[in-house]
């Protein structure tokens, strides 16, 4: 990891924490770590036709997979930390369950060799939902092949991410919005998330949206982003068409894209993606797979 991105993941520890509503009054260099203790989270399915599910993570790892079981469980799993503060907090309410990291209160940020611990490993049942993912400072790697998900909305600060989408979407995902600072974050089989509509907003970063996977509906793809390298994969034999607009954005196209009119087209049969970035700068590339 860069000592850039460690410096911006720092700073946006800050805002995560803010944002989490972690009250800031004790210097993080006197916070008491003790031994790590281990919950079992198991959370129900509602006994609504649609489950709204909230994961509040501040800052730590999280890893998210699909369960092999059905309905009965919306989520199994388990919380490790070593800080008193961080045990996980479960408020359900109807159809609605948030699963938060517990508060604490912070002064000052984690040095490189803290030894603070927070890491969920969590499975999410296969029932229809909407899924709501705010994370400060963290790892992720979530992978949400086969989920019946509405609708997508994942928000984090300085983050270092891998989302998959291994298997189709069931339903249709009405909407997907991934929001993030400057980040490193890498979405792969986007495609098979079966949106209508994906909205990208990012600070400056590294950024990769791979759309392999099987694209079932027209779909429209918005990209917002500042100083980044961004980089647009598309598979051979998938129309599409991207359009730019931006400051100081070099756009390298490979693969099958062809510069037409005011933007880049890929040849293809089916259903397509229409593209829009927009860019303050940095660099765009255009590739296939």
């Amino acid at each position: 990891m860069s000592r850039l991105f460690i410096v911006l993941a720092i700073s946006a520890l800050a805002l995560a924490t803010l944002a989490c509503g972690i009250t800031i009054n004790v210097p993080v260099d006197r916070i008491v770590t003790g031994p790590t203790q281990t919950d079992e989270i198991r959370v129900r399915f509602p006994d609504a036709k649609i489950a709204k599910l909230e994961l509040s993570f501040g800052a730590g790892k999280l890893n998210l997979r699909p369960a092999e079981q059905g309905r009965e469980y919306l989520v199994t799993g388990t919380a490790a930390y070593n800080v008193a503060n961080f045990k996980p907090i479960i408020t359900e309410k109807n159809e609605s369950i948030r699963i938060s990291t517990g508060n604490v209160e912070l002064t000052g940020f984690p040095s490189l060799n803290s030894k603070i611990e927070n890491r969920w490993d969590l499975q999410i049942g296969k029932g229809l939902l909407d899924l709501v993912i705010n994370s400060g400072a963290y790892q992720g790697d979530i992978e949400l092949g086969g989920l019946e998900l509405r609708s997508l909305e994942i928000t984090d600060g300085a983050a270092d991410v891998r989302l998959r989408f291994s298997e189709p979407n069931p339903v249709e995902m009405e909407r997907l919005l991934y929001q993030t600072g400057a980040s490193n974050v890498q979405l792969f089989d986007l495609a098979n998330a079966n949106f209508k509509s994906l909205t990208f907003r990012s600070g400056a970063g590294d950024y990769r949206l791979d759309f392999s996977g099987t694209l079932q509906r027209e779909a429209v793809v918005s990209i917002e982003s500042g100083l980044s390298q961004v980089v647009v994969i598309v598979p051979k034999g998938t129309p599409a068409k991207l359009f730019s607009s931006g400051g100081l954005l070099k756009i390298n196209a490979s693969g099958g894209w062809k510069k037409q009119g005011g933007g880049y087209v890929l040849s293809g049969e089916g259903p397509g993606l229409t593209i829009n970035v927009d860019m303050g700068a940095g660099n765009l590339e255009l590739r296939t797979r």
